[in-house]
């Protein structure tokens, strides 16, 4: 203790020693000593020293701390120290609070490196970092903390190698993971933290920590501590969610298969009152929206994404969200970020687009969610970022919805517009926006109707007979013709915002809308000033901002050509090129038409769907206007070089290629058709088959069944001639005496039944005499009452009851006459059956005395057996009549069975006929297709020509199901 008072600064006569040398001999004390109160007090010198003289005590007294932790194991305190002094060493958490307000501003850079360098000291032997592991498993209190800030100091500075260090460290992760189960909070809170690190960028250690159910514990925790009302530790937790989930397909899975979906909507049930809301609440709030998105993103795999859109619609969580989307008082971030999460929620999924259609917002009368939404859109005070989430829940809502592009379109037309004005639709505030002065709006509803006609060239069709009323007393004219006319006097109108921006969207509108409709291509070059427009924004030489429209304008006027039916005599595919041979040239033309994707806000638009633009000024594309470029450039290139007979011999080997295709189609139909009969043939076989085989079965069942009877009725013939051989034997004579006598007992006890029945039957043939008689002698009565009161009705409806229970009653009687006759004629073959009984019962009764008789009983006996072999002839007649039906009904089915076999070898020989045709077909096809290619025209191959007809097929069965 002398020691340490001298080191911290006690009273000393000499110089006062530097802190480099306190350091070194406070190290050689750790090393020396050996008592371990030496040892633990040097240790916390180190400690105290550890802050101001970081560099020192790192370079001197690593070594030895280490050296402490891997021998003094045994005492908690001195553990503590050492690892205390440590992470003040590795840490730049502290190096802030520390620096004087006189240092430099580079020191923060140098204690990082600083941090780092210690860091990957102290990792070059690995198993450092495997016993920090270990301590951290301790349960006490003194060395697992310090542990766990250790840990989670060394994976901030040298992240990736300390991971992979743990990854290899036999349950390493395990026993991190048992800091959530700790009941102490800071240890718990700080786990958090440092699983936050180890998690970052390593799929390996993520899908780890998910299957060590780190999912069910996070979300116990978020419970806890009060969901979206919780601390800093909802949001250390929401952190480590959002690390093992994002760009994680297989822990992605894992969470939705575990059904924790389900247990992440009550995150968002918010209440009436939403003012007031804490900053932490917000940012707890916006976390959890994210997670939400991170199970839905557009970047995952879209089978993944759509079992999630469907869990989270099937459990309420979509209804949830779109309760907070309609809220009030809800704060502008998450009202943003909310739109964000509904649209991804949505996008894609039909049945939550159909939901997402039907909600309502709480105003009076209610209006659609949609109309509610495009209102902020269009409305130039509303936020640029909440303008731009619209947007995006917009496009989502009608991405793969033909259903809901065809409710937008429809507000256009005509006949479903409201006349009254009494409520506002989608596609009126569209149309409102389109037209606006504000440039932004101009843009916003040109993208948002363009996504309604995106691949549906009906709507294409349909967007055609929009009609506009410009100014009272003018005639209205076309959605088509007023896009148009804007476009063509846009710098005479004065706008808010950048008159670029309307230009450009107007010009995706059109050339979204021309693409693959031939009529939409007509009906805009019918107005005789759009191709002069467009040829003169071309051949221009503008500035550097308006090379993105004459870009665009190059794109529509190849489209007007690419997609062009020749329809217009002014305006065919040949006089369009020569047009621009004439006033642009080929080669410039092209370069024009390349200025769209070199463009850096294309380059920016293309990487996602959602709208993510730092200002108003850089929304110029939309991203699925990129994909229509890419996939146009190229063509149009190609068909502007085209000379007018390539033109005719490409349109000629089209027409040859839909005739072969449409034949090709037919033949197909044809042989799935002739499979599916050749298919029901063959089960029609194999079930013919199957009842022959059982047929044969019982055939053979029958056939032994009457061996079997053969063989009884030989047994017992020679059974009756050995006893016919041997009835002298007394023994015998007494054992079948004994057997006839039962017999003859159970026979009297049946003849006294019968009799006792006969006379039931007798009393009861009585009483139904009495009642007859009584029933006469009433209607007898009955006649005289009628004769006398004729005149009433009520008599005569009693009467006609009378007689009808008369006849029922007689009826009643004849039946039980035949039932007496019948038992008569039993009772008489009972009789007679005594009769013959009882001389037998006599001749039993005195079998002791007179062995006589015995051969009367055996005749009795022959005649049984002979009575019994007669049956036995009969049922074998009957079995006999069996075989001969199943012999015959065998012989059918062998019948049918030829004639079936005829009718496959048929089929089958006209599919080879087939087949061959198909063939030559195909040969047929080949040949023009290389002859398109020799003429450099692009031919798709089989396979995606096949694919696409199929594709086709599957969106038309898919028209039909939602039909």
């Amino acid at each position: 203790m002398n020691f340490l008072r001298g080191v911290m600064g006690g009273p000393s006569a000499g110089p006062q020693p530097s802190g480099a040398d306190t350091i070194q001999k406070l190290c050689d004390r750790v090393a020396s000593s050996t008592l371990l109160d030496d040892r633990r007090d040097a240790v916390r010198a180190l400690k105290a020293l550890s802050k101001k003289y970081r560099l020192e005590v790192g370079i001197q007294a690593m070594e030895h701390l280490v050296h402490v932790l891997q021998t003094d194991r045994s005492d908690s305190e001195i553990i503590g120290y050492a690892l205390d002094t440590l992470y003040n060493v590795i840490s730049n958490d502290l190096e802030e609070e520390e620096q004087d307000d006189s240092e430099e501003e580079n020191s923060p850079k140098q204690g990082d490196d600083l941090g780092s360098q210690f860091t990957e000291i102290f990792i070059k032997q690995p198993e450092n970092v495997t016993l920090l592991l270990t301590l951290v498993e301790e349960f006490d209190f003194h060395v697992r903390w310090p542990g766990v800030k250790l840990l989670t100091s060394l994976l901030k500075q040298q992240g990736p190698q300390v991971q992979q260090i743990i990854l290899v460290s036999p349950m390493g992760v395990s026993r991190l993971m048992d800091l959530l189960a700790d009941s102490r909070e800071v240890i718990r809170n700080d786990g958090v933290l440092l699983l936050q690190q180890l998690t970052k960028s390593n799929a390996a250690i993520q899908k780890i920590v998910a299957f060590e159910n780190a999912f069910e514990r996070l979300l116990d925790i978020v419970t806890e501590e009060g969901n979206s009302d919780g601390g800093i530790v909802v949001e250390d937790c929401l952190l480590l969610l959002q690390n093992l989930l994002k760009n994680n397909n297989s822990n992605q899975n894992f969470f939705k298969e575990g059904s924790y979906i389900q247990r992440m909507k009550p995150w968002f049930e918010v209440g009436d009152d939403n003012c007031g809301w804490s900053a932490q609440k917000v940012t707890n709030l916006h976390l959890m929206l994210q997670l939400v998105r991170v199970l839905v993103s557009p970047t995952n795999p879209p089978g993944a994404t759509t079992s999630c859109q469907k869990a989270m619609f099937h459990c309420g969580l979509l209804q949830q969200l779109c309760t907070i989307l309609m809220a009030t008082g809800v704060p502008a971030d998450i009202l943003t970020e909310t739109i964000n999460t509904v649209s991804e929620v949505i996008r894609g999924c039909q049945m939550n687009q159909d939901y997402f259609a039907s909600v309502n917002a709480p105003s009076n009368p209610p209006r659609p969610a949609i109309v509610v939404l495009l209102m902020s859109m269009v409305n130039e005070r509303q936020p640029f970022v909440l303008r731009c989430a619209v947007l995006y829940c917009f496009q989502c809502f009608l991405y793969k919805n033909h259903k809901g592009q065809g409710e937008i379109v429809s507000t256009l037309l005509p006949s479903t517009i409201d006349a009254t004005g009494s409520s506002v639709s989608a596609g009126q505030l569209l149309c409102g926006g389109l037209f606006s002065t504000d440039s932004l709006s101009n843009w916003c509803a040109a993208v948002a109707l363009a996504h309604a006609l995106q691949e549906n060239a009906a709507l294409k069709e349909q967007l055609l007979r929009v009609q506009l009323a410009t100014s009272i007393g003018n005639p209205p004219v076309s959605l088509l013709q007023q896009c148009t006319n804007i476009l063509s006097q846009g710098d005479k109108i004065d706008r808010r915002g950048s008159k670029v921006q309307t230009r450009v969207g107007l010009l995706m509108l059109l050339c979204t809308w021309l693409s693959n409709c031939s009529i939409a291509v007509t009906h805009f070059l019918h107005n005789p000033a759009n191709v002069p427009f467009l040829t003169g924004q071309i051949a221009e030489n503008l500035g550097e901002e308006e090379q993105l429209v004459q870009g665009l304008c190059a794109l529509l006027l190849g489209i007007s050509i690419y997609y062009n039916d020749n329809s217009l005599e002014n305006y065919r595919k040949e006089k369009l090129k020569q047009l621009i041979e004439k006033r642009i040239g080929r080669e410039n033309f092209v370069e024009k038409l390349g200025f769209i994707s070199k463009h850096e806000l294309y380059s920016r638009a293309a990487q996602k769907p959602q709208p993510g633009f730092s200002s108003p000024e850089h929304m110029m594309f939309d991203h699925e206007f990129t994909k229509l470029v890419k996939e146009l450039e190229g063509v149009i290139s190609k068909a502007i070089y085209k000379s007018s007979e390539e033109d005719k011999k490409e349109e000629e080997v089209k027409k040859t290629l839909e005739q072969h295709d449409n034949i090709v189609t037919h033949y197909k139909k044809v042989i799935r058709e002739q499979d599916q009969e050749l298919e029901e043939l063959k089960q029609q076989v194999s079930t013919l088959k199957s009842q022959n085989e059982q047929l044969q079965v019982t055939v053979t069942q029958q056939v032994s069944q009457i061996q079997q009877h053969k063989d009884q009725y030989n047994l017992l013939k020679v059974q009756l001639g050995k006893d016919t051989q041997h009835h002298n034997s007394h023994g015998d004579t007494l054992q079948m005496n004994g057997i006839q006598l039962e017999e003859v007992s159970k026979l009297r006890e049946e003849l006294e039944d019968w009799r006792n029945r006969h006379e039931q039957l007798q009393g009861q043939l009585k009483e139904k005499d009495a009642v007859i008689e009584n029933l006469k002698s009433l209607q007898v009565e009955m006649g005289t009452e009628q004769s006398s009161q004729l005149s009433s009705s009520r008599g005569m409806e009693h009467s006609a009851e009378l007689q009808k229970e008369l006849e029922l009653l007689r009826t009643q009687i004849q039946l039980q006459a035949a039932e007496i006759s019948k038992l008569q004629t039993e009772n008489q073959k009972l009789q007679a059956t005594n009769t013959a009984i009882d001389p037998a019962l006599g001749a039993s009764g005195a079998v002791a005395s007179r062995s006589s008789e015995k051969e009367g009983r055996l005749l009795q006996e022959l005649g049984e057996l002979q009575s019994e072999v007669k049956a036995l002839s009969e049922e074998k007649a009957s079995l006999q009549q069996q075989l001969d039906s199943s012999s015959s009904t065998v012989a059918i089915l062998q019948d049918e069975k030829s004639k079936l076999q005829q009718e496959v070898a048929e089929a089958k020989k006209e599919q080879d006929d087939l087949l061959v045709l198909l063939a030559d077909q195909d040969q047929k096809l080949s040949a023009l297709r290389s002859k398109l290619k020799d003429l450099g025209m692009p031919v798709e191959d089989e396979d995606d020509i096949e694919s696409g007809d199929q594709a086709d097929e599957d969106e038309d069965g898919d028209e039909e199901e939602q039909d």
